[in-house]
């Protein structure tokens, strides 16, 4: 019981008082009983404080119109509360004398009246009774009679309100459960003093605010049942009014919280044992009025009352049948059912449209379920059961009516199933029926589907799967005949829908559907064999279990999508999968014995095959992607499900039999999708259909062109996705021919699945590449096998795109040209229009191929590879003129120029190439126990290819030497890698021979189109002399040929045969001269005519070969081979001694001639070197003793590029001045070197010093003691750091170039050495060598390779054969064999005369004027050589001196070094065999190649152009312009016609007409 009176000091109006300023205002309150006296303590100031029995105020300063607004609450009891009042004294505080106040007023206000209402809450105005300083107040007799507030007098007082401004506001609020403030309330609470007035008062209940009722909710009660029981005929009907007002006051939000106070009256307070007939009789009363209209307002009041009516009702026939022992019984029952029989009447009306009847339908309905548990009270579960069944049974079930009714009705039903009157299972029997006939009626229309959805959950709930009871088994079946059907259309229905774009109600959307999802499975779950029996005799034609069967078969087929269930949800898509294939078992037999022989029926064996193969690739149930725990969990409650499918469809598939026709091809592609799930019993199982597959097709067409074709198809998108393995491969290839052995047509068959394997083996290693990453020359594979075997254009183009895209996102813009040219090269200029492909439009042929042309050229460029692009511009310039497009041909030429301009003037790195080696079976397929040369990236050395190799492949092995390793290594269970740089072998050398070219042509030959690359490995052969590792030290040289030329279509390609060859130790000396003295000849000629930016080049040259005489130089040659022992030992190198020794003059004149160069060029600062240069070169010459060279100069003149005469006579004072002024003479100028050279230090130039002399791919063969080969001993053999044979650190050259191999003629200077000058034994040795050997034979033609015992090939090593991409030169020989070799695009060279030194003997040429770059210049050669095509040609990397005893001047040079320089042949002092120009193109030793070819080449490389290059020679410019003194001949013209006729070979046959 609560009583708290709540009051605001407002605020207060007061006069001055006779002052001539405002008071000081304190207010004091008390509360005072009806005695006069104080109480004590029930002023509360606020939460925390203790009360108190007197309140005082705060003084505002001088003001007498005080707000305060201070709230205060009185907690005073209800038996002080009568005669109690609030007095509240005002007194003015003084500031002059403090702590005085002065009382001059007062208020008071009563707290109840005398008819026992209490202070209206509000705002009061209260008097102010002016007072005297000591008045006393205590008597409050004395001032009760005044008047308090304005206005209001108490009792018969009629004295009159003295005229006053002064007032005080209080705002008082009570909080009470016991004193009210309404009359009328107290009039019905005291209905017994007033008999007479219990109508009106029971009227006025409505009127009162129901704040007041529910604080007097129980004495109401007991007032209004009271009443009833008093006079129940005269005032039922309102007191059964007043307490449905009170009922659906409770229901208002505002007081809802009061209904457990109803509820607690009800079961403990309430005592009305007669109150139910009253009740009963009303309540059927007002239900048998619902048509009347006029009272439908009132019925639906009522009708929302019923919860609260039958407890009263129910509670009071209790108290009765306590008090009477159940007497009238009967009669009660009675009543109930008549009252439910209104009911079910007035549920029965039907009614059209929203009207007043449908709504009070839906008012009972709303509430109606709550009635449930009160009946339960008083009736047996299944009497309350069946009352609710009549009476839920007795609504219409027409759906077109109210749409808010039908929503109503839906809830009602589902309150029923939530009831507690539905688990009861004896209930749940009777109710069920009528709970799924409107269901059925809602699903049927697809209205209110979420509350159907939440309906059909709250069945399955109480339906147990493991429950034996009878009454289990009868619902199930109740459900499925009722709902089954409907249900699967309800899922199809809302899954087809198109999702709600909001995302709350994509939400509400997906709830619905995973709802009716996990019915369906629990109705399917609890299914037992006799349901499903059941169910199938239940269809009574076999169009309707046909189109139940598919209907099934589309909602599973559903239900395993991906996004039915959220991702981490395995176990409800286990449960779900068991479910479907429980189900699909005891389905397949309907399928057998209704739709087979004269039955079939296609799409329903289609759509169950469908649904097997989708079931079986889920990802839930791919066992190999789980844990092995949770694996074997698995394994335990469902076992492989997969495989309980597959055999499945094997025996449906078996069953099949003619009618198998219909589905090949159609089933293919899902069979063989199912067979590359990595299961080997499922893979058992499925693979065997497809032999059956084959022998079906062989009896139909005579053949199964049909089933490879197929297979060939989604073999390639179903392995690309990344399925299949090495063991499916093989298990298809063992089953399918152990299969095929007994049948007819086994040829044909072992033919398909050989085909369909080599398919596998391909696409598994495109797989493995695509991984990879790097090693992206194996995806040309499926390319080449589509081409060649299978004939699959359209899929050939794919993957030559795919390939392109490849290169395009790894910026490999040459390659990415070469790809798209494949595609360029099936395609003609024709006007044939093609249709829409790839990402081409619908265009004609001709603009296809034009924009193919285009997109090349741009890669090209790129690329810079700049050549090719040019001869691309011709072909398609000359589309434009056979057409008259002048715009288009102007464009095309300028776009021809400014390549033309890049070549000349845009720098070209020349890439690196480097032979790997994969050794191990841990290795892919692919690349396991082969070997490939690969292009390197731009700036890449080996030690960064090494580097990125051993990244991709972290588990791999560096082997420390370059041996071919033993077949422990191939079959080792690891990873070897092999790496080491080589060199490649130009085939084209016209180019590179011709003189006066500038390097950035040359350039391009040099590591374009090549396809051959050499490696050497130094070794000692016999007995090692310590003293001069010369004598013994052989060269191994290995030829790497390729499958196809570099670049191409890829940056890599597999190494096709291996070719090994032995050098001698006197060869590989000569070898070393000729490399030296043409790199030395390169440099000064670069120097003559500017090409070099500073002199550091051939600065360091020259003082790695002449300072290299202080560690032994030449001298070690001569000590090893001109010595009478070595001659008579070997008399076969008669020739090559001699040809050592030519050398060895050669290269004094070269460098005689290259320090009169030096001399004009040098800086001033860089002087004191040239003079040590000097005075040790004259050292050399006294060391080979040398003294004059004016006969030698006679018989073997230098021809340097610009006809520079070289110098005959030196002396050590004069050389300087006597060279300066003949390099003056040669130049042109005498400006000072300062001017003519900025000389600045170049890391580049290191590499020729004594110690560097080695280029990038250089290893020195001369004689070391520190260093050795890999065949040396332990001490020798590599360290880690070059692990992979880096060359400037390997102890032997890994790389030698190809000198342009000549014998020059022999002249008189080596006969004419001064030999006093060259110390005794060897002075001996050489008169010896001379006597064995004798005279030089002049003017002989010498060829070092054919003359050669020892230079022949040792072994020609053909590598592993693959049968997978890269043996596609092999897969290709037959395209490229059909043709001739093709001519070259380089143009071929004009017929020249002899130049001057062919016919000068014994005279110097004259000095030339002229630059080399303005018409035909003389080579370099101090002497004369033989022309001949060299087989080992090559611009690597050779000796240096960095790993010899100090023999600089033995030190190789690269060809990049020396600018292209690599041979002399057109440009030698003797007589060259002359060639016509016209048998170049058909000439069999040539291997000049074009700048591309998408064709694999023949073992003897006849390199056919592409049809998109080739370029008729009779009608567009050389590539190379001839020199302008020099007349192209006539049967230049005749030569290219006749290459021109050369058919064009085709890569295959056009199939695909329209791509």
């Amino acid at each position: 019981m609560r009583n708290d009176l709540y009051i605001t000091v407002e605020r207060g109006e007061f006069e001055k008082g006779g002052k001539s300023v405002a008071r000081n205002v304190e207010v004091t309150m008390h509360v005072v009983d009806s005695s006069g006296q104080i109480l004590k303590d029930f002023i509360s100031f606020g939460s925390g404080e203790p009360p108190a029995s007197e309140y005082h105020s705060f003084v505002l300063y001088h003001n007498n119109g005080p707000r305060w607004s201070e709230l205060l609450k009185l907690p005073i009891p209800v038996d002080k509360f009568r005669g109690a009042h609030i007095r509240c004294e005002f007194r003015h505080c003084s500031t002059k004398e403090k702590g005085e106040k002065k009382l001059f007023g007062f208020s008071f206000v009563p707290l109840m009246q005398e008819n026992g209402r209490t202070l209206p809450d509000g705002t009061h105005e209260l008097i102010v009774h002016k007072c005297e300083e000591n008045t006393n107040l205590q008597d409050s007799s004395r001032y009760l009679k005044l008047p308090f507030s304005k206005g209001i007098f108490l009792g018969n007082n009629s004295q009159a309100v003295k005229t006053t401004k002064e007032s005080f506001w209080i705002t008082s609020f009570l909080c009470s459960t016991k004193l009210t403030q309404n009359g009328d309330m107290l009039d019905l609470l005291k209905w017994r003093t007033h008999p007479d007035k219990i109508a009106g008062c029971l009227s006025k209940l409505k009127e009162i605010d129901g704040s007041e009722i529910v604080k007097f909710l129980q004495d109401t009660l007991d007032t209004l049942f009271g009443i009833l029981d008093e006079n129940s005929q005269k005032y039922g009907s309102k007191v059964f009014d007043c307490l449905v007002h009170i009922i659906n006051l409770l229901q208002d939000s505002k007081f809802h919280h009061f209904k457990p106070v109803m509820d607690t009256y009800i079961e403990s307070h309430f005592a009305g044992a007669l109150a139910y007939r009253d009740l009963i009789k009303v309540l059927k009363w007002h239900i048998d009025r619902v048509t009347e209209v006029e009272l439908h307002e009132h019925i639906q009041e009522v009708l929302k009352a019923q919860e609260y009516i039958f407890k009263y009702i129910v509670q009071s026939r209790r108290l009765f049948s306590i008090a009477t022992g159940g007497q009238n019984e009967e009669e009660f029952r009675c009543c109930i059912q008549e009252l439910l029989m209104s009911v079910r009447f007035f549920l029965s009306q039907e009614s059209k449209g929203a009207n007043a009847l449908s709504q009070l339908q839906a008012v009972f309905l709303s509430s109606f379920p709550s009635v449930y548990s009160e009946l339960l009270k008083l009736f047996d579960v299944r009497e309350v059961a069946n009352l609710v069944h009549d009476a839920l049974g007795s609504l219409p079930t027409v759906m077109h009516g109210d749409e808010s009714l039908q929503a109503v009705k839906l809830q009602s039903i589902g309150k029923t199933v939530e009831s507690h009157l539905y688990t009861n299972p004896d209930s749940r029997y009777i109710l069920l029926p009528v709970v799924l006939h409107h269901l059925h009626m809602h699903l049927q229309e697809q209205k209110d589907l979420i509350m159907c959805a939440r309906i059909l959950s709250n069945i399955f709930c109480l339906i147990k799967k493991n429950s034996s009871e009878k009454s289990v088994l009868e619902e199930i079946d109740v459900i499925v005949n009722s709902l089954l059907d409907i249900l699967l259309r309800t899922i199809l229905e809302i899954t087809s829908r198109p999702q709600p774009s909001g995302s709350a109600m994509r939400l509400q959307f997906q709830d619905v559907t995973g709802e009716f999802v996990s019915c369906l499975l629990s109705l399917l779950r609890q299914m037992t064999d006799r349901h499903y029996q059941q169910l199938l005799d239940s269809f009574s034609t076999k169009e309707d279990l046909r189109d139940f069967l598919l209907q099934i078969f589309t909602v599973f087929r559903i239900l395993i999508r991906p996004e039915m269930f959220p991702k981490d949800w395995t176990v409800m898509r286990l449960v779900a999968n068991n479910v479907i294939i429980t189900t699909v078992l005891y389905l397949s037999d309907a399928l057998r014995k209704n739709f087979l022989n004269e039955n079939f029926d296609y799409k329903i064996w289609d759509s169950y095959f469908f649904l097997a193969v989708i079931f079986i690739n889920q990802l839930c149930l791919q066992l190999e992607m789980f844990t092995p725990s949770k694996k074997k969990k698995v394994l335990e409650k469902y076992g492989d499900m997969r495989v309980t499918m597959g055999c499945e469809i094997f025996s449906m598939w078996q069953n099949l039999g003619e009618h198998k026709l219909h589905f090949i091809p159609a089933l293919i592609g899902p069979f063989l999708e199912v067979t590359l799930i990595p299961q080997p019993d499922l893979r058992n199982v499925m693979i065997p259909i497809f032999h059956d597959m084959m022998d079906w097709e062989q009896r139909r067409s005579g053949n199964f062109k049909q089933v490879e074709a197929k297979l060939i198809d989604k073999l390639d998108s179903l392995m690309s996705e990344g399925k299949g393995d090495e063991t499916y491969r093989e298990l298809f290839n063992s089953i399918l021919l152990k299969k095929i052995e007994r049948e007819t047509w086994r040829e044909s068959g072992v033919s398909l699945i050989a085909t369909v394997t080599r398919l596998m083996e391909r696409l598994l290693d495109y797989r493995d590449c695509m991984k990879m990453g790097e090693v992206d020359g194996k995806k040309i594979g499926c390319t080449n096998f589509y081409k060649t075997e299978l004939n699959k254009e359209e899929m050939y183009i794919r993957y030559i795109h795919k390939l392109y895209d490849l290169h395009l996102k790894a910026q490999n813009f040459t390659e990415a040209a070469y790809t798209l040219l494949l595609y360029d090269e099936l395609l003609e200029w024709s006007d044939r229009p093609l249709r829409e492909f790839l990402n081409y439009p619908m265009q004609t042929e001709w603009q296809r191929k034009e924009y193919l042309h285009l997109t090349i050229i741009q890669n090209f460029d790129r690329g810079k590879c700049w050549e090719n692009g040019i001869i691309l511009c011709r072909k398609i310039a000359e589309q434009y003129e056979s057409y008259y497009d002048y715009r288009n041909l102007s464009k095309m030429r300028m776009m021809e120029a400014s390549l033309y301009d890049k070549i000349m003037d845009q720098q070209r790195l020349e890439p690196e190439f480097f032979r790997v080696g994969f050794y191990g079976k841990k290795f892919p397929f692919f690349l396991r126990n082969k070997e490939f040369v690969c292009r390197g990236h731009d700036y890449e050395r080996l030690e960064a290819f090494q580097q990125r190799m051993l990244n991709e492949f972290p588990h791999a092995i560096a082997m420390q030497h370059a041996n071919q390793p033993d077949e422990t290594i191939f079959q080792a269970e690891a990873q070897y890698l092999q790496i080491y740089a080589v060199t490649p072998i130009p085939e084209n050398q016209e180019v590179l021979q011709r003189d006066g070219i500038p390097d950035n042509i040359k350039s391009f030959y040099k590591v374009n189109h090549i396809w051959r690359f050499r490696y050497d490995r130094p070794f000692h052969k016999g007995t090692k002399d310590k003293e001069n590792e010369f004598k013994s030290l052989w060269v191994e040289r290995t030829t790497l040929i390729l499958v196809q030329s570099l670049p191409g279509i890829s940056r890599w390609f597999e190494v096709e045969k291996r070719e090994v060859v032995e050098m001698s130790p006197l060869e590989n000396a000569i070898e070393v001269l000729e490399n030296k003295n043409l790199q030395l000849r390169t440099l000064i000629s670069q120097c003559q005519t500017r090409q070099m930016q500073n002199i550091n080049p051939l600065t360091m040259c020259l003082n790695g070969v002449i300072d290299a005489a202080v560690n032994g130089g030449v001298a070690r040659y001569q000590e090893a081979f001109f010595i009478k022992e070595y001659v008579l030992n070997h008399p076969e190198d008669g020739e090559k001694i001699t040809r050592l020794r030519e050398l060895m003059l050669e290269q004094a004149q070269i460098l005689e001639f290259g320090l009169a160069v030096h001399e004009k060029f040098v800086p001033q600062d860089m002087r004191p070197l040239h003079k040590k240069l000097v005075d040790q070169f004259f050292v050399m010459k006294s060391s080979l003793g040398i003294q004059e060279f004016s006969a030698c100069v006679q018989a073997s003149p230098i021809h340097f590029p610009n006809g520079s005469p070289p110098v005959n006579r030196y002396s050590s004072s004069s050389l300087s001045s006597q060279a300066s002024a003949e390099v003056s003479n040669i130049t042109g100028q005498s400006e000072s070197s300062d001017e003519v050279f900025n000389m600045q230090p170049s890391p580049s130039t290191s590499s020729l010093s004594s110690t560097h002399s080695a280029s990038p791919n250089v290893t020195s063969s001369a004689p070391s003691s520190a260093r050795a080969s890999p065949l040396l001993s332990d001490k020798h053999k590599h360290s880690r750091d070059n692990s992979c044979l880096s060359p400037r650190e390997r102890p032997c050259s890994a790389i030698y170039p190809t000198p342009s191999e000549t014998s020059q003629t022999a002249n008189s200077c080596f006969a004419k050495w001064n030999v006093t000058s060259v110390p005794h034994s060897t002075r001996d040795s050489i008169r010896e060598a001379e006597e064995l050997v004798g005279p030089v034979p002049t003017h002989s033609e010498t060829r070092l390779a054919a003359k050669s015992p020892n230079l022949v090939p040792r072994e020609a090593v053909n590598t592993t054969p693959s049968s997978w991409s890269l043996d596609s030169g092999k897969e290709a020989r037959n395209t490229s064999e059909s043709g001739k070799l093709i001519s070259p695009p380089v143009p071929p060279r004009p017929a020249q005369t002899a130049s001057p030194a062919r016919h000068i003997a014994t005279v110097s040429p004259s000095p030339a004027g002229r630059s080399p770059m303005k018409g035909s210049v003389q080579s370099f050669t101090p002497s004369p050589v033989e022309y001949h095509s060299s087989g080992l040609i090559s611009n690597s990397p050779v000796l240096s001196g960095s790993y010899s005893s100090g023999i600089s001047s033995l030190s190789r040079c690269s060809t990049s070094e020396t600018s292209g320089f690599e041979s002399q042949g057109s440009e030698q002092a003797v007589t060259v065999p002359s060639y016509s120009v016209s048998e170049e193109p058909v000439r069999k030793e040539s291997k000049t190649p074009p700048p591309y070819s998408v064709y694999e080449r023949t073992l003897k490389r006849p390199v056919p152009l592409p049809h998109s290059l080739s370029i008729p020679p009779a009608t567009d410019p050389p590539a190379l312009p001839p020199k302008p003194q020099l007349v192209r001949p006539n049967n230049l013209e005749n030569s290219s016609r006749r290459t021109e006729q050369v058919p064009r070979p085709r890569p295959l046959p056009r199939k695909v007409s329209q791509l």
